[in-house]
């Protein structure tokens, strides 16, 4: 049997300080439509992709990227009973939603095939994120597809460590990172932004996007070459959407001056969504009915574009919007703390027909969330959960348990609120926002709301942060741009990006752009007019609560921590856990022990202060160490006949020998000391002869004097 000859293809990307990046292909998976391996130093993707040949039935793009890191490229099993990777993590799921963010706007609008994009992390290298690679791998093995796609893409991760700008940091150097953005984008346009930084400026988070654009042109050029050199397929046939100028130029002449003067009116979501419906419908009732069963889907189609035209003409040259406010105004917001009565933290708040209303926990290290993936083991002890049920939008529909987009908006809000929690703050924190109405970006209600809700809840917060949708319509040489989006308006803009700061500058964003060549320049101006929207509703938010409460409320835990040393660790558990459930059962409290650096690091949790007080005192009597010279009062506690057993604290007993009670010789230790005496003693240490603890009363007597002879 001869042995089978494989021929692959690789290229490689220099990131210009020593790491490379290498693309294969032809080795694996060679029975899907496209396949690549992308290799960093140890860390091994593979990503293939498949779309099938007959179009689905349905009127949108059926797209679906799945990101999974194998347990097994980490030499590790998956945690829990059942060992077999299950349901994503939600840190796969963001991943997911980054490269899918990128790669959607590029199919073809009336491409309707299923399209698999599969990228799994075969290896691992502790020194490289393999999230960042996950987009580089979905374009490159695209372009070894026949797929309709437009043009290449890739997503890098930019970090600014120590003011300079790193591609692709490993998680060690991105801990010391003031800056942290991923970027997705073509060669000539930035598309996908997302991240968080240390209250930074918008001029620097422009640097930093443009320093990735740069990264991002040599990798698209690799998968080029790659392309080349394995012989580019021709694109595949699809059945396109049918087009009718006539139709398309009728259906507009009847409805776009009409949807003007309806955009223009300036009314509520009910009433114009009822005025648009109508019109929809007078429109529709102009054909026949053989007519409407030709022309069905592109009479909707057209009456949808000649709407979205006539709302962005409205907008670009009169500078009114769909409910009647000027490109930068806000709607009206109200906000309300302490809400809730039995929660550690709660807050709504209100913006337009948004709502959002947060409650805080507050917990010790045991209720950190812990975070268990191949590429990143660890715990967060402050983390948001973000729900966003059917009510919201006054829709009913089956509740198939967390969206990736309630993970994703979630994580945008947490990594705009995280920077603010002191490194100080004892607790774990636990943020829930419960989005009640929605009509225009919850996940920024999400932040206020939870800002306010950690002030309620006594959490020092570094400053208050809020949040603010923005959305840009442009025609080339126009622009405007819109602050504090309506959800009518996040889908026909050109751009749409939501930036979360305090007063001082900016803690996170994300971004997606639509439009080609958009200039930094208006990128730039884009985010100043947010920041002006950022700091009016800090106003709003400081009205109702200006800075956190000073304590956290009666009903919430107080948390003590107590540093001891790490010999006594045993001692405080016990044996079986015996000492430390006895605290936990009589004081009503929650005792965590962690070991850190040789020193034991112990949380008490609990709603009475006497008794956290108790809990100290035992813990402090368990660890009590004598030091050689000082002097303590302690308690007789036994007489014996060559001595006293005295009780520095409960169990700390030591004996004070009959030599050292007083100077005179002691006959019986009874005419000096009873049970239950309390008596100054001096710690001499350890008795080199004995080898025992060593005590002394006489010491601190005064010396007779010596008898003449």
């Amino acid at each position: 049997m001869k042995n089978m000859k494989i021929k692959t293809y690789n290229e490689s990307i220099d990131l210009g300080d020593g790491r490379i990046i290498t693309l294969e292909t032809g080795k694996l998976a060679k029975q899907a439509h496209g396949s690549v391996v992308v290799q960093m130093g140890k860390a091994m993707l593979l990503c293939t992709v498949v779309s099938n040949y007959e179009a689905s039935n349905v009127d949108f793009l059926p797209l679906t990227v799945d990101y999974r890191e194998k347990f097994a490229a980490a030499g590790r099993y998956p945690g829990g009973f059942f060992k077999r990777e299950a349901r994503p993590s939600d840190g796969e799921v963001l991943t997911m939603r980054l490269v899918d963010r990128v790669l959607r706007p590029l199919f073809p609008k009336d491409y309707h095939s299923e399209v698999q994009v599969m990228i799994q992390l075969m290896s691992h290298d502790e020194d490289v994120m393999p999230d960042a690679l996950a987009g580089l791998a979905a374009s490159a093995a695209i372009q070894l597809s026949d797929f309709p796609f437009e043009c290449a893409i890739s997503e890098a991760r930019v970090a600014r460590v120590d003011g300079k700008f790193i591609i692709n940091p490993s998680r060690t150097q991105l801990a010391d990172a003031d800056i942290e953005i991923m970027v997705g984008a073509s060669a000539d346009s930035v598309m996908m932004v997302e991240g968080e930084m240390d209250e930074c400026s918008e001029e620097e988070m422009a640097d930093a996007i443009k320093f990735a654009h740069e990264s991002i042109k040599i990798q698209i050029e690799a998968q080029e070459r790659l392309a080349n050199a394995v012989g580019r397929k021709e694109v595949r046939e699809y059945e396109s959407s049918e087009e009718n100028e006539d139709l398309a130029k009728q259906i507009h002449d009847a409805s776009y001056e009409k949807c003007y003067a309806i955009a223009k009116k300036g009314t509520s979501k009910a009433e114009r969504s009822l005025a648009f419906s109508n019109l929809k419908e007078e429109v529709k009732a102009s054909f026949s009915e053989e007519e409407i069963e030709e022309y069905g889907k592109l009479i909707g189609k057209y009456f949808s574009k000649a709407q979205k035209e006539a709302i962005r003409e409205l907008t670009l040259s009169e500078g009114v919007r769909l409910d009647g406010r000027k490109t930068d105004e806000i709607r009206d917001i109200w906000s309300e703390v302490d809400y809730l009565p039995s929660t550690h933290g709660s807050a709504i708040f209100s913006r337009g027909e948004t709502q959002a209303l947060a409650t805080v926990t507050l917990g010790t290290s045991r209720d950190a969330n812990k975070i268990d993936m191949p590429s990143y083991e660890g715990e967060e002890t402050f983390y948001l959960h973000y729900n966003f049920p059917p009510f919201c939008t006054g829709e009913a529909r089956p509740l198939r348990g967390t969206s990736r987009r309630e993970v994703g908006h979630g994580n945008l809000a947490q990594r705009g609120l995280k920077g603010m929690i002191p490194d100080d703050c004892p607790y774990t924190v636990r943020v829930v926002s419960e989005v009640l109405e929605s009509n225009g970006s919850s996940s920024m209600a999400t932040v206020c709301s939870g800002t306010m809700a950690l002030m309620d809840a006594g959490v020092q917060l570094t400053r208050p942060v809020s949040g603010i949708a923005m959305g840009l319509i442009s025609d080339g040489d126009r622009y405007a741009v819109l602050s504090d989006i309506l959800g009518d308006e996040d889908h026909l803009g050109d751009m749409d990006f939501k930036v979360t700061g305090t007063s001082e500058g900016i803690t996170a964003c994300q971004m997606d752009i639509k439009i080609k060549g958009l200039s930094y320049e208006i990128l730039v101006n884009a985010l100043k007019q947010a920041r002006d929207g950022r700091l009016h509703i800090l106003n709003k938010i400081s009205e109702t609560i200006e800075k956190p409460n000073a304590d956290v409320k009666s009903h919430s835990p107080k948390m003590v921590k107590v540093t001891i040393d790490g010999d006594f660790i045993g001692a405080i558990i016990g044996p079986g856990g015996k000492v430390i459930q006895e605290m936990q059962k009589e004081t009503g409290t929650t005792i965590v022990i962690e070991e850190e650096d040789e020193k034991g690091i112990v949380e008490i949790l609990g709603t009475d202060q006497d008794m956290i007080d108790t809990v100290i005192q035992k813990i402090d009597d368990i660890t009590f160490k004598p030091k050689p010279g000082e002097t303590y009062n302690v308690k007789v506690v036994k007489i014996l006949d060559f001595g006293a057993v005295v009780e520095f604290r409960p169990g700390k007993e030591v004996l004070l020998h009959i030599s050292e009670i007083a100077w005179e010789r002691v006959e019986k230790v009874e005419e000096y000391l009873k049970i239950g005496d309390l008596i100054d003693v001096k710690y001499v240490g350890f008795d080199p002869r004995t080898k025992k603890q060593k005590v002394s009363r006489r010491m601190l007597l005064e010396r007779p004097p010596k008898k003449d002879k």
